[in-house]
């Protein structure tokens, strides 16, 4: 990156060039509850959402319409959680349902982790941001 004559080129602790970013969230979003859970381990992202949704089931009480929620984690190589995943948007509950729907959600991905993946899925998620979105449509 070359410097305007009089000025500085943009530098990020010294090395040259712009300023490092964070590092992208993995979304994916998943009709629940599942009919089965995914027979393999996943060995790609769109493979992984599915796994990771398998053991959620809707909590009682929610009532007949789509319920959303968000959950944001990381996972290890392993395919463990690192830290207690933050439920960051949920909709179509009020109140106690939206806690009751948060503390399911969290138990769901607790219980299917460690996720079964690939070795190398694992390392190119290892550390990296998620963002599932579970989307229960209405029975209506």
């Amino acid at each position: 990156m070359a410097a305007l004559p009089g000025t500085a080129a943009a530098s990020y602790y010294g090395a040259p060039g712009p300023p490092l970013s964070l590092p992208q969230t993995l979304r994916g979003t998943v009709a629940v509850p599942l009919a089965e859970a995914p027979a393999a381990p996943a060995g790609t992202l769109p493979q992984l959402f599915p796994v990771l949704a398998a053991c959620w089931r809707p909590p009682a009480g929610l009532g007949d319409g789509e319920v959303q929620v968000t959950a944001r984690f990381a996972l290890r190589r392993d395919g463990s959680l690192i830290s207690a995943p933050r439920i960051v948007y949920a909709s179509g509950v009020t109140g106690e349902g939206r806690a009751r729907l948060a503390r399911t959600t969290v138990r769901a991905l607790e219980a299917c982790t460690p996720a079964r993946i690939t070795p190398d899925l694992g390392r190119s998620i290892a550390g990296r941001p998620i963002g599932l979105r579970l989307v229960r449509r209405s029975d209506r």
